[in-house]
């Protein structure tokens, strides 16, 4: 599931401390899924540009790459504050990444910062399989319902 965070890391957030460390938990960065989505306005809390947002993504999907990039992650079963359907299923979740390490120095050099992480999960969400596939089969089915729907297409006689 998640990367295995370091043995010292509680699973649970304590409440805040200014003593703690880069490699706190409570210290690593949250990122929603809304901060990602193209459906979202800036008000509903998307943070980057919409040229470079995503439709729809999912917090498993933020997981997934952060992982592969070698970050060190955890996946809490939170919901954004400004999320209209909160009690929807699909938009819990929140990763926290650990980005500096114990010194401040970046745990892993390509991610110096947070706007570092986000556009490279900008970039390679889209090119997950499981993206690949679903696009691939909707764009399918929309062809198929576009041509039944012509096939049975008659003009109709109306007033003019």
């Amino acid at each position: 599931m998640a990367a295995a965070a370091p043995p010292n890391v509680p699973s649970q957030a304590r409440p805040w401390n200014p003593d703690f460390k880069h490699t706190d938990r409570e210290r690593w960065i949250c990122i929603y899924p809304a901060y990602l989505n193209s459906r979202k306005t800036l008000k509903e809390g998307r943070i980057v540009p919409k040229a470079k947002a995503i439709d729809n993504p999912v917090c498993a999907e933020i997981r997934d790459v952060c992982a592969a990039a070698g970050l060190t992650l955890g996946v809490e079963n939170k919901v954004y504050p400004r999320e209209m359907e909160p009690r929807d299923v699909k938009y819990r979740g929140r990763v926290r990444v650990m980005l500096k390490n114990e010194d401040g120095t970046p745990n892993v050099p390509q991610f110096p910062t947070r706007a570092s992480l986000l556009k490279y999960l900008t970039e390679t969400i889209p090119k997950l399989k499981s993206r690949q596939q679903s696009q691939s089969s909707s764009s399918q089915s929309q062809q198929q319902q576009q041509q039944q729907s012509s096939k049975g297409q008659k003009k109709k006689g109306g007033r003019k």
